[in-house]
């Protein structure tokens, strides 16, 4: 018997229709890069996100990092309040102060229950424009 629940090869980004973005708040910043981090994403593309939840918010430029897989070039550079609710999904735009700077790659849990990791795949490890009270927003891609 397997771990999933259905086979995750039929969850294709066309399962997901309509829905509302996440929205977040940064509440606080890191400041460390991973060169062989070894982060373990899970199968899943979605996540629930719920209100009030905090979680980090990690990026990386490897352009194979995806569900099922993993990340090793990895930097951690914020945690985020949700503040409002809803489904993220890989592929999802990640915006900063509305400034889009990557796409959701996927989620490792190793933290769990603490918080999970939100990894966004960026054009490169180098840190956007971020600051305590930012605003965060994953949505479907435009």
């Amino acid at each position: 018997m397997s771990d999933q629940p259905y086979d995750p090869r039929l969850i294709t980004p066309s399962v997901y229709g309509h829905r509302r973005p996440v929205r977040g708040e940064v509440v606080a910043l890191l400041h460390i890069t991973f060169e062989e981090r070894g982060l373990k994403l899970i199968q899943s593309r979605s996540r629930a996100m719920v209100e009030k939840e905090i979680h980090e918010l990690m990026i990386t430029d490897e352009a194979a990092a995806g569900p099922g897989g993993g990340a090793d070039r990895v930097s951690a550079i914020a945690f985020f309040e949700v503040e409002r609710g809803g489904l993220a999904v890989v592929g999802d735009d990640a915006l900063l102060d509305g400034v889009r700077f990557g796409c959701v790659a996927g989620y490792d849990m190793t933290h769990m229950p603490n918080h999970m990791n939100v990894l966004v795949r960026s054009e490169s490890l180098e840190r956007p424009p971020i600051r305590v009270g930012s605003n965060i927003v994953f949505s479907r891609p435009r």
